[in-house]
């Protein structure tokens, strides 16, 4: 089936990207350099062939620009990166050569991200149960978990100023040792680390 370029339209905000219309009712979104590829002008007839690799073409040039957009406001992993590509409507084979260049260009890095997460998650006081939480929803692979998580800081320490900073009375009773400690567990602390930390507590209180 043969197209006809019927409109050749600039884009009014972006540089350097045109809009298609063709005679199908089909449209396009390309860029320069495409048209000059593809001899581009209204009245064109292209090919079913030449329409295809077009528009194969321009999906490609979307999706990564899409994709560095996405990465320009936070990092994200491999899969966070093609699951919203395709949320967006890119096909599942464009998505994956997608991501595939970014990590090319060093623009995704999986590795670099898990660690990203375990220091920013780390310092702001979560145990490693919520940052295996965090590395799970972000999509990163669990064989990189662990070398990640090999950067934490000392948990126990961290534990033990998060208990003080709960606790509202120098001797507090049980209930209240029950409150912090639970409130730590849910930051992700194991009850371990927590015991550990209410063991040393104790211990400090009764030293005076």
């Amino acid at each position: 089936m043969e197209r006809t370029v019927a409109k050749l339209t600039p884009s009014g905000k972006i540089k350097d990207r045109y809009y298609l219309d063709f005679d199908s009712g089909e449209s396009l979104t390309v860029t320069i350099n495409q048209i000059a590829d593809y001899s581009i002008f209204t009245g064109r007839v292209l090919s079913d062939d030449e329409f295809e690799a077009l528009k194969g073409d321009a999906e490609k040039v979307s999706a990564r620009a899409r994709a560095l957009r996405m990465l320009g406001h936070r990092p994200m992993s491999r899969k966070e990166v093609t699951d919203r590509l395709q949320d967006k409507g890119t096909e599942e084979e464009t998505a994956n050569e997608t991501v595939d260049w970014l990590e090319s260009i060093g623009a995704l890095n999986d590795e670099e991200y898990a660690r990203q997460i375990v220091r920013h998650y780390s310092a702001k006081g979560y145990g490693a149960g919520r940052i295996k939480d965090e590395l799970y929803k972000r999509g990163v692979p669990r064989d990189m978990w662990d070398e990640a998580m090999s950067e934490r800081p000392d948990s126990d320490e961290t534990v033990y100023k998060l208990l003080k900073a709960k606790l509202k009375s120098e001797n507090p009773d049980r209930a209240e040792m029950t409150k912090a400690a639970n409130a730590l567990y849910r930051r992700g602390f194991s009850w371990d680390e927590i015991k550990r930390a209410v063991n040393k507590f104790e211990t400090e209180e009764n030293s005076w």
